[in-house]
């Protein structure tokens, strides 16, 4: 996309038509913000996520898109490491579909010692009766499985994984007993809490997720099952969105109910209703663990910048998570929006997210960008700035499109 810009004759017709220089200042501010959207660009300087990509997609046949997206979590600049696994798995029965699916779901496989780290592994679980086609479709549900150690652990997590497959696949819903597991220990309270979630309706995917994690509410003995349905309870739906499900649960989780009361009534203490604190909850369940310190702290970080109390409780009813944003980003962030590019503490505020994007891959760019627009009066009638949602909230190509090709 670059290479357009700057060579060849899309080049030749910029400088015929607009001021090249501009079009140099524009690319300078902005190239660093779309490192993520040209990882396939030879201007990416990153040969082994290259490599990869082109690997994932020769290889297993992903999608580009895909491929690009898991070469962000793991990269390599050679086959020969991810070529012994994907041999490995095929010589254990693993179809490339089931591959595609274990790759996707953990990436960092391709980068195990196949012979040292995951044969053992295999052959273990092989050992303990394992079939072909169920070894391959236990691992493929949970294929974080083989990131633990052969043995004890590697073992109960495979056998309760087979046993909850199973047991869908019956005609009637089965509960299921694990009275064999060590008593107390943290294997079997993440198994006994997430028999919990199964029994709520929670789909294979999201329970296997969080079988295999590391959350340590998960892994606790006491009050589970309560803390479950209340935040079920409260609206939250794991098979929707598991990410606030499961700060809903550690939220809930580790507060009693005379706690998150009291931290209700600081809210409203500062001028929010019940309904908003909940509604705020809803939105971000990370809101109830802030101490009333921080909380009044972080109010008269705002009220110092000139903010007024109303336009405070407007950006947290808005966004929620901006009360967790430090007062020193809080007070860079609004100096530049403010000083610099000459938007008003209104209009600041009406957008507060703004204060959870990066200073230095969105905001500086996309500002220098509006800013060599603006000085050439590019930017409609009078010029006018835009404001801080139109700038800060288009994805990076829409901005790309709408401010630099467009000129």
């Amino acid at each position: 996309m670059y290479s357009l810009i700057l060579h060849g004759k899309r080049s030749v017709e910029l400088q015929k038509c607009c001021n090249f220089k501009l079009l140099q200042t524009v690319y300078s501010a902005f190239s660093n913000s779309f490192s993520s959207a040209a990882d396939l660009s030879p201007r990416d300087g990153r040969k082994g996520k290259a490599f990869t990509v082109s690997y994932l997609v020769d290889s297993l046949g992903l999608t580009t898109k895909l491929a690009a997206s898991i070469s962000r979590k793991v990269s390599f600049e050679g086959k020969g490491n991810p070529d012994s696994v994907l041999s490995l798995l095929r010589s254990h029965g693993f179809r490339d579909s089931q591959i595609s699916d274990i790759v996707t779901d953990y990436p960092q496989l391709l980068i195990a010692d196949a012979e040292k780290s995951l044969a053992p592994k295999l052959r273990f679980l092989q050992s303990r009766g394992a079939s072909s086609s169920e070894l391959t479709e236990v691992v493929s549900k949970v294929p974080k499985m083989l990131g633990k150690k052969a043995g004890k652990s590697i073992s109960m997590y495979y056998d309760f994984v087979k046993e909850v497959i199973k047991a869908d696949k019956s005609s009637k819903f089965e509960t299921l007993c694990h009275s064999s597991l060590p008593q107390d220990s943290a294997i079997e309270n993440k198994i006994r809490n997430v028999l919990v979630l199964r029994e709520l309706g929670v789909p294979q995917k999201v329970l296997f997720s969080m079988l295999i994690s590391s959350f340590h509410t998960i892994c606790g003995k006491e009050r589970f099952e309560d803390t479950v349905k209340k935040v079920v309870g409260m609206g939250f739906d794991p098979s929707q969105s598991l990410s606030k499900f499961v700060q809903a649960l550690h939220a809930v989780y580790q507060l009693s109910d005379k706690t998150i009361q009291e931290k209700v009534s600081v809210y409203k203490g500062l001028g929010f209703v019940e309904g908003e604190v909940w509604a705020m909850f809803k939105k971000w369940p990370c809101f109830l663990s802030f101490s009333e310190m921080n909380i009044v702290n972080s109010m008269e970080t705002f009220l110092e910048l000139g903010f007024s109390r109303d336009e405070f409780r407007m950006m947290v009813k808005r966004f929620p998570s901006c009360i967790g944003v430090s007062a020193e980003t809080v007070k860079r962030k609004t100096e530049f929006l403010v000083k610099e590019m000459d938007w008003s503490l209104n209009v600041v505020a009406s957008h507060p997210q703004v204060f959870s994007y990066s200073m230095e891959k969105r905001i500086v760019p996309r500002c220098n960008v509006i800013g060599a627009l603006m000085s050439k009066g590019l930017l409609g009638k009078g010029s006018e700035l835009p404001s801080v949602s139109t700038v800060m909230s288009k994805t990076n190509q829409t901005f790309l499109n709408q401010y630099v090709i467009k000129h």
